[in-house]
C-alpha cells in the first residue's frame, strides 16, 4: 500500500506535464485566460506535491525513482517553457526572429538554473532567480505591458538567474515560514480572482497582488545579506586574532 501511495504522489507531480501541454495548446489558440488558469493549477500542484512526498516518505518507499528530477522536468515545462510560448504566440514579444531570441534567452538561462547542483541550497533557498516566468507572464498579460517593457523585463530576469541571491523557497525556507506560506496562499487566491476578471481585471486588485512579489524580493534580499554577514563573522572568528585584525 505504501508503494501505491508513493507512486500516486509521483503521478500527481507528473500531471504537470499534461498541464504544460494544455498550456501550449491553448496559447496557440490565443485563449490566454485558460492558460493562466492552467498556470494556477500547476502552481497549486507544485506547491502541494512536496508536502505529500515528505509526508508519505516517497523517497524511502520508492528509492529507484528520482522524484526530484521529475519535479524539475515538470517545473521547467510549466514555469519556463509554456510561459514563453504564451508570450511569443500572443504578440507580447517583438515580431520576427528577434521575438524568438527574446523567448529563448529565459529558456536557456532556466536550463542552467534547473541543472545547477546548488539551485536549491542546503538551507532551503533558491539560488538565483528561480525561473518564475509564469508569474512574469501573468503580470505582462494582466497589466497589458508593451512589447518593449516585456522584452526589458525578460532580459533583466534572465540576468538575475545568474546573480547568486538566495530567494525564498516558500514551502521549505524555515525563516518566516508561516508568514511566507500565508502570503503565498493569499496571492494564489488573488491570482485566481484576477484571472476570473479578464479581460478587464481590477487595477486596484493587481496593485494589491504586487505586494507579495515585493515582499518576496525584499525578504529574499534581507536573508541573503544576513547570511553573508553571518558567514563573514564566522570566518573572521575562525582566523587567528592577528590575521582577523588585518584589513
Amino acid at each position: 500500500m505504501e508503494r501505491v501511495t508513493a507512486w500516486s504522489v509521483h503521478a500527481y507531480t507528473a500531471v504537470g506535464s499534461v498541464l504544460a501541454l494544455l498550456m501550449v495548446h491553448f496559447a496557440y489558440r490565443s485563449d490566454v485566460q485558460t492558460v493562466l488558469w492552467l498556470f494556477l493549477v500547476a502552481m497549486f500542484v507544485d506547491g502541494t506535491d512536496g508536502f505529500m512526498a515528505r509526508h508519505f516518505r516517497v523517497k524511502e518507499v520508492v528509492p529507484e525513482f528520482d522524484g526530484a528530477l521529475l519535479d524539475n522536468i515538470v517545473d521547467y515545462l510549466t514555469y519556463a517553457f509554456a510561459p514563453m510560448v504564451l508570450l511569443w504566440a500572443n504578440g507580447y514579444l517583438p515580431d520576427g526572429a528577434w521575438g524568438g531570441v527574446v523567448a529563448c534567452l529565459p529558456l536557456v538561462a532556466s536550463c542552467y538554473q534547473f541543472c545547477r547542483s546548488d539551485a536549491k541550497t542546503d538551507d532551503h533557498f533558491f539560488l538565483g532567480f528561480p525561473s518564475y516566468w509564469n508569474v512574469v507572464a501573468f503580470y505582462v498579460v494582466v497589466v497589458g505591458m508593451s512589447v518593449s517593457v516585456t522584452t526589458a523585463l525578460l532580459l533583466v530576469f534572465t540576468v538575475l538567474v545568474f546573480v547568486p541571491v538566495k530567494y525564498l523557497y516558500p514551502s521549505r525556507t524555515e525563516d518566516l515560514w508561516y508568514l511566507n506560506m500565508s502570503f503565498s496562499a493569499a496571492w494564489l487566491a488573488v491570482f485566481g480572482v484576477i484571472v476570473a476578471q479578464l479581460p478587464d481585471p481590477s487595477t486596484s486588485l493587481i496593485v494589491v497582488s504586487l505586494a507579495y512579489p515585493v515582499y518576496y524580493t525584499a525578504v529574499s534580499l534581507w536573508l541573503t545579506l544576513r547570511t553573508a554577514h553571518t558567514t563573514r563573522r564566522v570566518n573572521s572568528a575562525g582566523r587567528p586574532a592577528d590575521e582577523a585584525a588585518r584589513p
